[in-house]
């Protein structure tokens, strides 16, 4: 069994307001080739939150990845804490719960509402302990709130068996250039 926390940027930390934009989609094809990877090397649990942006597009992806391998994996949404995304607008509230609809296992860490960051990090300790790998969309030259989870994989790794895979901003600076071939494209999606 192998099961990979997937996590990265926010929406809004790489300035994407509009999920069908093409940076969106360079993204999300970059991301869904390195989960087709994880798949075919006997990835069976994907197990992601359900944050706007990377968390959210990765189980888009993984639904679509059901298409092309029903029976290989599996889905598991968990959140830090009750009430995640209760401060969220409606449109964001009807798009987390449909995303919940499409995964296999969803539950929260903490069934106590948002008390203390002490959740964060415990939800951090969750999410490796019960992963073998993680794969994060995240740049150590430019930071943002995964940082948080990249340290904290960082520091796991000194006393645990754990690989961590990046997708850092030269992967998607490539997979914009293999965007532009294929859609004909001439724009410079700056990464």
């Amino acid at each position: 069994m192998k099961r990979v926390w997937i996590t990265g940027y926010r929406s809004y930390e790489l300035q994407i307001f509009d999920p069908k934009s093409d940076k969106a989609l360079i993204i999300k094809e970059t991301l869904k080739n390195e989960m087709r990877s994880l798949i075919e090397n006997g990835c069976d649990w994907f197990l992601t939150g359900l944050q706007l942006g990377i968390e959210q597009w990765s189980i888009e992806i993984a639904n679509e990845l059901k298409e092309e391998f029903p029976n290989e994996f599996k889905i598991a949404i968990l959140t830090p804490f009750n009430g995640f995304g209760s401060q969220w607008n409606e449109e964001n509230k009807i798009r987390m719960n449909s995303l919940i609809n499409l995964g296999d296992y969803y539950n929260k860490v903490s069934d106590k509402d948002y008390e203390s960051p002490k959740q964060l990090k415990n939800y951090q300790s969750f999410m490796v302990n019960h992963t073998d790998s993680a794969l994060l969309v995240y740049d150590d030259e430019h930071e943002g709130k995964t940082k948080y989870d990249y340290e904290f994989i960082n520091r796991y790794q000194d006393n645990h068996n754990y690989s961590l895979q990046l997708i850092d901003f030269e992967d998607l600076q490539e997979g914009a250039e293999i965007y532009e071939e294929k859609t004909k494209l001439n724009r410079n999606y700056d990464f």
